[in-house]
């Protein structure tokens, strides 16, 4: 494990202000060693993607028309949301720390505010998928909570107007099949949480990195393409193995020796850019180095030197499946409805910020190989729960890391208005324990099973009433 982490910068305060410009690694390596906080500050903030169709014909919204993504924007602010733009292209709201974003394929996003416990992050979901449901129904639009679009073609799917994604449109086929994929017809949840200190970000980020097989196979809901079933449980997670190897995968550098805020600044600074945002236009610097940004030697934007908030940027373009900033991102999580939602903050909450459970979650990960942590990232997208490991199954891991977060989810002792403590967002988790059985294998049973016993009967359009918000 690595030692504490001292800032050498003569102001840590002024070399993090978002227009500083960058004169060496160590201001790189002072920007994640800020997101440091005592236990008392952690907060919980969570992340989701959900799929607007048109409920006349179930087809993906497009941005522009009175029955488009851009209206539903206009709408939210007439309840107090600000809008964000590019240009006079309105791209999404904000309020009270709060996000409302569009991914590529028109996916609605929703960033919440980092907050204190379960109740109140739960509670921010619900909100938003009230106003939403309320503005969008008006409009003629339905929103779906799955982990890839299941019934449109790729080249079907309308593109949303944001500089960046031309970029990253353009570059992603260079680098792998399924970039596009993941781009136009992916959705997902996510959860973000703190750490105390380098060591303390070094064991939840090898925990979590281990152990995100599990949260795939849990969460897994994405088992149709194009209408039929497509081989997998969580297809979504598939098309990450063969979306861009230099910013997606395990990195297996995470569990060696020397692993910390430097190593993982070392490991972004040899991921190639996307871009430079000057004066509300994205460059294209697709393919090229950020260290000879530091340089002033970018070809791209020739003479010229990154700031904290190019850093940013560029740190925001690694898909890996745990992410660093100045806080740990979870990524891998199929989208799904209401309940679901919260149960992957709950999930992880639960393990992480209980150092009980943190450190039973690191006895039961510490000795698992780099061959191991790669069988399981390989075959958890087909087998989800069923995936063998080590004489046993997914199942029985998963078995015991939700009963680990529970535990920790006891001792924070956060009690919501009616005396329950935050294990009551673990309750869609224990039914699939119990099942055996993933919300992909309960869709795909519905879509084999006759119409005359309650099933779908290969019919996908029946996903966009029974999985719908």
């Amino acid at each position: 494990m690595p030692t504490s982490h001292t800032p050498h910068s003569p102001s840590l305060a002024s070399s993090l202000a978002k227009d500083a410009l960058i004169e060496n690694k160590q201001q790189l390596i002072d920007y994640i060693a800020a997101g440091n906080k005592p236990k008392s500050d952690w907060t919980i903030g969570t992340e989701h993607e959900k799929f607007g169709f048109c409920m006349k014909n179930l087809k993906p919204v497009p941005y522009e028309g009175t029955r488009g993504i851009r209206a539903i924007l206009e709408a939210m602010q007439e309840f107090g949301w600000a809008p964000m733009l590019e240009g006079e292209t309105i791209i999404g709201l904000t309020k009270d720390g709060q996000s409302v974003t569009l991914e590529p394929g028109g996916q609605l996003e929703l960033s919440g505010a980092m907050r204190k416990t379960l109740h109140e992050t739960c509670s921010e979901v619900s909100s938003h998928l009230k106003l939403t449901k309320a503005v969008s129904e008006k409009l003629g639009i339905g929103f779906l909570g799955v982990g890839f679009n299941p019934n449109t073609a790729r080249n079907d799917v309308p593109i949303m107007p944001k500089g960046r994604y031309v970029i990253m449109r353009n570059y992603m086929p260079k680098k792998g099949n399924l970039g596009l994929d993941m781009m136009l017809r992916t959705s997902t949840i996510q959860v973000n949480l703190d750490y105390a200190s380098e060591a303390d970000m070094v064991k939840k980020f090898r925990v979590s990195l281990a152990l995100q097989p599990l949260a795939t196979a849990l969460f897994a809901a994405s088992p149709f393409t194009e209408g039929k079933p497509n081989g997998f449980l969580s297809y979504r997670s598939h098309i990450w193995t063969d979306t861009d190897p230099d910013r997606c995968g395990i990195m297996p550098f995470i569990f060696e020796d020397g692993m910390g805020f430097e190593a993982y600044v070392d490991h972004v600074l040899n991921v190639p850019m996307y871009f430079v945002y000057r004066d509300g236009k994205y460059i294209d610097v697709a393919g090229q180095s950020f260290r000879d940004f530091l340089r002033g030697e970018l070809p791209g934007y020739p003479g010229h030197k990154p700031t904290i908030q190019d850093w940013e940027d560029h740190m925001s373009t690694l898909f890996p499946e745990v992410r660093l900033k100045k806080f740990l991102e979870m990524r891998g999580a199929d989208g799904g409805t209401g309940n679901r939602i919260c149960a992957l903050p709950a999930l992880w909450t639960g393990l992480l910020y209980d150092q009980v459970s943190l450190d039973a979650a690191w006895d039961m990960v510490k000795n698992w190989t780099a061959e191991e942590h790669a069988y399981l990232r390989d075959n958890v997208p087909a087998q989800a729960l069923h995936t063998p490991f080590r004489g046993g199954t997914v199942l029985d891991l998963a078995q015991q890391m939700v009963a680990l977060s529970s535990d920790g989810l006891k001792r924070r002792a956060q009690i919501n208005s009616t005396g329950e403590d935050e294990r009551i967002f673990l309750n869609p988790l224990l039914t699939i324990l119990d099942r055996g059985q993933t919300v992909a294998e309960e869709m795909l049973e519905k879509y084999n099973s006759p119409v005359d016993q309650g099933g779908w009967g290969g019919d996908i359009t029946k996903i966009f009433k029974d999985y719908a918000f």
